[in-house]
């Protein structure tokens, strides 16, 4: 029997706080804190990872991983080394494994000008101290972690600007040393695993097609270019948002220019046993970026207060 997995946390950033949110089976509205984490003084947060049980906070700032307790006290440190003064361009990311023991960090050193080619570290989540560092040959702006629901392996979408992305999948191996596989893609964005584990979603990055790959293989289960939904590929493009909705359904978001230069979005709906289009559904953004799908027919906007607003199927239904 498989062990149900771990809540999942959602944080936000605001006012100078790391704050966490629980999803509740029947919360929905706008959501309140679970716990408020409080970064040390001086700490810009660029990206953070709250553990299930809100006792710990890891989180990254432009020059080092940080982990502190709910209470504030420093657990561990880690610095990038040597210090970059450089401000823009590059933001280091972090993800706690699904079991909860360790920290991976993708590090940009590229565009932060520490010299050579960017890192994916791996830290021990109670010590910090780094078990295996893959250096990378890429150079990237920044990158999102992804972490598989049931092996626990962690997938990483590294973004190299016009120069397209690379994805990667890092998995402990029986030894327990991380294996690292490169998938065979420069032009390929990794948007969403599926909940159930058995295929991932990604977007060309000229933004001309989607296809849904089998994991761990990668291998294309169909692909979908823009003309599949009824658009004109000259004027419509596929964006790179977008995801699970529930594990047989998922979102492709298409967007465009009105005659008045005013950007639309539209989302589309896409049976992923059929690989076919299945309609539409509603979601009420200021950006494409901005809606997070939950995976269990359910999907976070923002609040004007900045807390997370959940929806549903039932208040929006497809079209």
């Amino acid at each position: 029997m498989i062990p149900a997995p771990p809540p999942k946390v959602i944080t936000r950033h605001r006012d100078g706080q790391i704050r966490a949110y629980l999803k509740d089976r029947g919360a929905f509205g706008t959501l309140e804190p679970a716990a408020v984490f409080e970064p040390r003084v001086g700490d810009e947060v660029v990206e953070s990872a709250v553990r299930p049980d809100l006792e710990r906070v890891v989180y990254t700032t432009l020059n080092r991983v940080v982990c502190l307790t709910r209470a504030g006290d420093l657990v561990w440190a880690s610095d990038f080394e040597p210090h970059s003064d450089v401000r823009h361009g590059h933001r280091p990311g972090c993800a706690l494994s699904l079991d909860g023991r360790t920290v991976w960090v993708y590090r940009p050193d590229a565009m932060a000008g520490r010299g050579g080619e960017d890192q994916w570290v791996v830290h021990d989540a109670d010590s910090g101290v780094a078990l295996v560092r893959r250096e990378l040959e890429t150079v990237g702006h920044g990158a999102g972690h992804h972490v598989h629901p049931v092996d626990g392996s962690v997938y990483l979408d590294i973004g190299e600007g016009q120069d397209g992305a690379v994805i990667l999948r890092g998995i402990v191996g029986a030894g327990g040393e991380p294996e690292f596989v490169t998938y065979p893609w420069w032009d390929r964005c990794l948007i969403d695993l599926a909940p159930g584990g058995r295929q991932f979603m990604t977007v060309d990055h000229g933004q001309r097609d989607v296809a849904f790959h089998r994991h761990p293989s990668g291998d294309r289960l169909f692909t979908l270019s823009v003309e599949a939904f009824g658009y004109d590929p000259e004027e419509t493009f596929v964006e790179w948002s977008g995801g699970y909705l529930t594990p047989n359904t998922a979102v492709v978001t298409l967007g465009g220019e009105s005659q008045d230069e005013e950007e639309w979005y539209r989302y589309h709906l896409i049976d992923v046993r059929m690989g076919t289009v299945s309609g539409e559904i509603a979601v009420e953004v200021a950006s494409p970026y901005e809606l997070e799908l939950l995976g269990d027919g359910s999907w976070l906007t923002d609040g004007p207060d900045g807390h997370p607003v959940r929806w549903s199927l039932a208040q929006h239904p497809a079209g």
